[in-house]
């Protein structure tokens, strides 16, 4: 492989992790949109633009994003509102960061689920922040060389 091939194969690795960024995205805004009409908390529209935005800021986005419609909904509809903002939070992180993501993952740049759960938990041992923060464009990477190798041509 020269440079040329280095840069190309860099280069769709971290497409694809784009992709299933954008996708993911995409998704977690709609269950935001969804929930947040089903609680009835004003502006959901906006709230869940800034959740699907914010989370292309890996692990600090998605509790960035819960802040405003927290506050939203504790204002305007008090205690039960905010804990049914906070119960539709977990469900949105648990759904995202153990089925969708890893899922969107295999599925866009054929990362196995175990590795998209685990190299997060690890880096962010070895590297403390950056590590959790590089993890996926790197695994993107890693796994477009591993396949580019493992196929003839």
């Amino acid at each position: 492989m020269n440079f040329r091939d280095h840069l190309r194969t860099t280069a769709t690795g971290l497409k694809g992790w784009l992709i299933v960024q954008s996708t993911d995205a995409l998704i977690v805004g709609l269950m935001w949109l969804s929930g947040l009409e089903i609680i009835g908390v004003p502006l959901a529209p906006l709230w869940a633009l800034l959740g699907g935005a914010l989370q292309f800021v890996p692990h600090l986005g998605p509790v960035l994003a819960l802040v405003a419609p927290a506050i939203v909904g504790g204002l305007s509809g008090g205690r039960m509102r905010l804990l049914y903002v906070l119960i539709l939070y977990a469900i949105i992180a648990v759904t995202d960061g153990l089925v969708l993501q890893p899922y969107l993952m295999k599925r866009t740049v054929k990362v196995p689920i175990w590795a998209s759960i685990l190299t997060p938990i690890v880096l962010g041992f070895v590297i403390p922040f950056w590590g959790v923060l590089l993890a996926p464009p790197v695994l993107a990477v890693v796994y477009t060389y591993r396949n580019r190798l493992k196929t003839p041509g």
